[in-house]
């Protein structure tokens, strides 16, 4: 007999990745923006340091920029609903 219970579907094929049962397949965007945060930080923090030229800071800045863009276009396409 069938069941009436409904099935959720959590957006991953259980028979693709056997863990999504638990819920280990969801991605958890909290986690990835504050991991962006973090990043943007530690970049930035490798600006004090011993080297004497400024071509490595500007690599620093650049992609801690770069970080940043890509940080706040997913923040703020998931609040307008752009993306999911």
């Amino acid at each position: 007999m069938a069941s009436t219970e409904v099935d959720q579907y959590q957006g991953v094929d259980p028979a693709e990745v056997p863990s999504a049962a638990w819920g280990w397949s969801r991605i958890n965007i909290p986690t990835w923006h504050a991991l962006g945060v973090f990043i943007i930080i530690f970049l930035l923090a490798m600006l004090r340091g011993n080297h004497v030229g400024h071509v490595e800071d500007n690599y620093l800045v650049g992609f801690a920029v770069l970080a940043l863009a890509i940080l706040v276009r997913d923040w703020w396409g998931r609040r307008r609903g752009w993306l999911k």
